[in-house]
């Protein structure tokens, strides 16, 4: 990045800062002419979601100074909203409750604060509310404290997904290893293919979801005879990469394949993706076919995979 890249990602972030400034202090809880500033009905909050909580906890969730909580706390000890006492297990440690009248603004504030946010909410449609969300959590998984296990859902498309797919592969692989439009062709071939015999019980396909936002795809389709299944459209985000996401979805399609009766299951892919070819040989498939090709832009040795499926006792080698 050069110095005219970053001052003009400087300026997009600053101009995005003002903007959502103005948006938070329409959905404050504690506007500046309300009952409560914004940090007391931050404390009323996290006391409201945790009974009690120790101080040191406290500051640090809100990234409070000593000295400033400790005149916060005061202030709201002396309207009656919360009481301090020492920790039964640790004399050093003060505790911080909410009172009934804490809890009864608490309800208020919240109840405020969920009207503003639908209000806001509302003047979008539902997509457009569906982007809004995404980008939010993009924005706190990237500089925000990332969650260690993100809940990960495996499922079947829904109205949408597919083109999703294609327009990913298409981005995801023209920006990361040069791929032109006669790779999205492709993928748009044989997601128009699955789509016409989406019914056939032998074929599948899965969108994998970590934390509610799609981030990878797989298909099972069938291959070149009745024996045999094709592994087609493995996609992952990079924001999926880590998260064993590749290892669910190629062990999904696997195991389907053997459910449905194929003896073996087929798969290309190019010599360059390290990261997937790294998942399918861990998974039981090996290289059985290499050919040079230039199809999609790039220099590239296309390889064909194959594992076979035993049924009983797998012979020895």
């Amino acid at each position: 990045m050069n110095d005219a890249q970053l001052a003009d990602r400087v300026a997009a972030v600053r101009a995005f800062n003002r903007l959502y400034t103005g948006v938070i202090g329409v959905l404050d809880e504690g506007p500046a002419d309300a009952e409560y500033s914004l940090p007391e009905a931050r404390v009323l909050f996290e006391l409201a979601h945790q009974d009690p909580l120790p101080v040191t906890d406290l500051r640090k969730r809100l990234d409070l100074d000593a000295g400033y909580a400790s005149r916060l706390l005061a202030r709201l000890e002396t309207r009656g909203l919360i009481t301090r006492e020492r920790s039964d297990e640790d004399a050093r440690r003060q505790l911080v409750r909410p009172t009934a009248a804490g809890r009864d603004a608490f309800a208020v504030l919240n109840a405020r604060s969920t009207e503003q946010i639908g209000g806001l909410l509302r003047r979008f449609a539902d997509e457009d509310q569906q982007r809004l969300l995404t980008a939010m959590r993009t924005i706190s998984d990237l500089v925000g404290d990332r969650r260690r296990d993100p809940a990960l859902v495996i499922r079947p498309p829904r109205p949408g997904d597919l083109g999703w797919v294609v327009e990913r592969h298409g981005a995801l692989y023209g920006r990361e290893y040069g791929f032109g439009a006669r790779f999205e062709g492709l993928v748009a071939r044989i997601v128009a293919d699955f789509a016409e015999q989406h019914d056939d019980p032998r074929q599948a396909f899965w969108i994998a979801e970590l934390d509610g936002e799609r981030v990878g795809s797989i298909a099972c389709t069938r291959g070149p005879d009745e024996d045999t299944a094709k592994l087609r459209l493995l996609l992952l985000e990079p924001s999926a990469r880590g998260h064993g996401v590749g290892k669910r979805l190629v062990t999904e399609c696997v195991e389907f394949a053997r459910a449905h009766g194929y003896r073996a299951m087929e798969l290309s892919t190019v010599s360059i993706l390290t990261a997937a070819r790294s998942i399918y040989r861990a998974a039981g498939f090996e290289i059985v076919h290499e050919e040079d090709f230039d199809d999609w832009g790039p220099n590239l040795t296309d390889e064909t995979w194959r594992q076979e499926f035993y049924r009983g006792t797998r012979p020895s080698r």
